[in-house]
């Protein structure tokens, strides 16, 4: 019996223990609650106890006893999971691929406070400020109307779209000549056109968009639009409209909420440029990847390309109401947000018109849809002859060695199909003539109509005609044979060791103060084996008749000291460091001292248009773009916003990008004398 009563109450008393235990230190009671407790439990075990034993004379009929209350309580304490950085920034990205930005900025937040890497902090940062963006572009939301939508095939989706026929040419071309991009498949190229817009990869695979011109029969050399429309990452699809006045893309690397997003830049006469590119915002942008917007040459219709609800291998092309002058309003709450993104079509058949969208090359009446239709008749018909003739040639095969019953099916089956080609032959001859009268139709009404072009439109794949708006398949172009004129090589004037050096392109040195290496003086050209790598290398002539080389083109005195050791190692013991101002040279002190005058900081400063407060997505993309402080002024009773300091005014001139695309425009650019020791 004591056997009995301490297995059965083994496992109570160790769920009592285990509970208290493992409770977090938020739900442990403090110690004389806790002592209270034990106690009470104890009471109720020996009660139990006693009663077991008056009740139950053997283990087979002993019954469960009845639990405290206290004991259910402890053991239905949950245990709140924690979870670690990694499942933060998992949680995080599905919150912000469903539209929630504001806790998936929290969630970002908190992964990054429990992780002590910094390589990994950095990519998280990334992530935040997508969501970051987000959450600012909630308050700038259009309402477009929403007349179909249709899924594709990711491989040839584009064919779909109301463009010039015969116009996207297969990857790899002259222009972009990589093929495995996940999601760019072809280059629009119409024929007629003078200046093609492109995206292809530079020497470091990122995607930018390029631009060239038609000379007579040269094209010129492919020049990238401009830097603010250039990112780190990569820019895909760029889209001409029809008046040459906008230009739009996606981006994956512009001020955006992850994947690509669409923008539009718009051409600045008095600049001769593309202005800064704005994104589209929601719901045309996403945090999956939107590409290939156009607005329809009709002006009835916006169309671009999503992933947004669909696997990565298709794409749904939405056709938006043409608004060109949109309303946007702020959308605070997520389930609106998630409504707006889905772009749910209105199913109302009047918004729609096929007519001038589905087919630009034959007039849609009821008469060429009449001569179409007879096309595929007579098509159809002429195959299924061809194949009755193969069919009746292989019997007649087959005859010549056959022999019995099987002479007899052979035979009857050829005479069968013979029939049947006489038959379907009349059926074309009446076609036809049905095919006659409708040109002959044409004529009298005036109207000279190409049957080739008829026979091209007949054979296109029509999707979408029962939800009221046609997608109509069109053809791929042909390969593209252009005459592209080749860049100028460049000289580099990076200070490089290399496995052969290389001589300036020019010795001439640049205005200012310059740093260089002397290297060794000789009476002779020095050969290239001489510079053991060195790039570049000058060559200066002095008054002794003797050559002098010197090694790199550095601003700042310490950029020459921290290479002067790498030129020393490759064999030159007596190179040393000298100065130049306006290419004379001047002592190395002189020089020093002049450039600690000439070193000055950099300063942004943003004027609100308020006078007040720096809006919450200007603080936002400042953030994005760089690591510097931001102080709040007062000046006349005005705030003013510094950022800085920079070391190059250069430096600043994405930050003024960035903002512009917030529409903060109110910037200036001060400096300041740096302290140099």
């Amino acid at each position: 019996m004591a056997r009995v009563i301490k297995s059965y109450f083994k496992p109570i008393v160790l769920s009592i223990v285990s509970v208290c235990f493992f409770l977090p230190v938020s739900a442990q009671a403090p110690p004389d609650k806790l002592k209270a407790k034990v106690d009470s439990l104890h009471k109720v075990m020996t009660v139990q106890q006693q009663d077991l034993q008056a009740k139950v004379p053997d283990s087979s009929k002993m019954k469960v006893p009845v639990q405290d209350s206290s004991v259910l309580a402890l053991r239905q304490v949950p245990v709140k999971k924690v979870l670690t950085s990694a499942e933060l920034v998992g949680m995080a990205d599905s919150l912000r691929f469903n539209y929630d930005f504001r806790e998936a900025v929290a969630a970002y937040g908190k992964a990054i406070s429990l992780s002590a890497d910094s390589i990994r902090n950095e990519a998280i940062e990334a992530k935040l400020i997508l969501g970051q963006n987000g959450l600012s572009m909630m308050d700038y939301c259009s309402q477009p109307v929403v007349v179909s939508k249709q899924k594709f095939s990711l491989k040839d989706f584009f064919l779909f779209y109301p463009l010039k026929d015969r116009s996207w040419r297969s990857l790899p071309n002259i222009l972009d000549k990589d093929k495995s991009d996940p999601l760019v498949k072809a280059t629009y190229v119409p024929d007629s056109v003078r200046t093609i817009y492109y995206s292809a990869k530079d020497e470091d695979g990122i995607r930018n968009i390029y631009s060239t011109v038609r000379r007579d029969s040269l094209w010129s050399v492919p020049e990238l639009l401009n830097e603010e429309m250039t990112s780190s990452s990569d820019e895909i699809y760029p889209m001409l409209s029809r008046d040459g006045k906008a230009l739009y893309f996606a981006s994956s690397g512009l001020y955006g909420m992850g994947g690509y997003d669409l923008y539009v830049t718009t051409w600045n006469k008095e600049t001769k440029d593309w202005n800064t590119p704005v994104n589209m915002g929601f719901p045309y942008s996403s945090p999956y990847d939107d590409f290939l917007f156009i607005n329809t040459d009709d002006g009835k219709y916006s169309i671009f390309a999503s992933n947004r609800e669909c696997s990565r291998d298709s794409v749904y092309l939405y056709v938006l109401e043409y608004d060109s002058m949109p309303v946007r309003k702020a959308v605070s709450d997520e389930k609106e947000l998630r409504a707006l993104a889905s772009l749910t079509p209105v199913n109302e058949l009047q918004r729609m018109d096929n007519a001038s969208v589905a087919n630009d090359n034959v007039t849609d009446n009821a008469d060429t849809r009449l001569y179409m239709s007879k096309m595929k008749q007579v098509r159809s018909l002429r195959d299924s002859i061809a194949i009755l003739n193969n069919a009746a040639a292989t019997g007649r095969a087959a005859l010549a060695t056959a022999e019995g019953t099987e002479k007899e099916r052979l035979t009857k089956d050829i005479v069968g199909k013979e029939a049947a080609i006489v038959s379907k032959q009349l059926e074309v001859d009446k076609a036809v003539k049905d095919l006659q009268n409708i040109e002959m139709t044409f004529l009298a009404k005036g109207v000279v109509i190409d049957p080739s072009k008829v026979s091209r439109e007949a054979d296109k794949e029509v999707v979408g005609a029962s939800a009221g708006y046609t997608f109509t398949k069109k053809a791929m172009g042909g390969a593209l044979n252009m005459k592209v004129k080749k860049p100028e090589p460049v000289f580099d004037y990076s200070f490089k060791i290399l496995p052969v050096g290389r001589f300036a392109d020019s010795n001439a040195l640049p205005s200012g103060l310059v740093y260089q290496i002397e290297l060794f003086t000789i009476p002779t050209h020095a050969t290239v084996k001489q510079i053991k790598g060195v790039s570049p290398v000058f060559e200066k002539l002095s008054p002794s008749l003797k050559y002098t080389y010197y090694a790199g083109l550095f601003k700042t005195y310490k950029d020459a000291l921290s290479n002067l050791n790498k030129v020393k190692k490759l064999g030159f013991k007596s190179a040393s460091i000298v100065a130049f101002e306006n290419e004379k040279q001047v002592s190395v002190a002189q020089a020093r001292s002049g450039e600690a005058k000439s070193v000055k900081n950099y300063y942004l400063r943003i004027y609100p248009d308020d006078g007040q407060t720096l809006p919450d997505l200007a603080a936002t993309v400042i953030r994005q773009q760089c690591d510097k402080d931001l102080v709040r002024l007062v000046e006349g009773g005005k705030a003013v916003y510094v950022v800085g300091p920079f070391d190059e005014e250069s430096d600043i001139q994405p930050v003024i990008t960035a903002l512009k695309a917030t529409n903060v425009t109110k910037v200036s650019v001060t400096s300041a004398d740096r302290d140099v020791k």
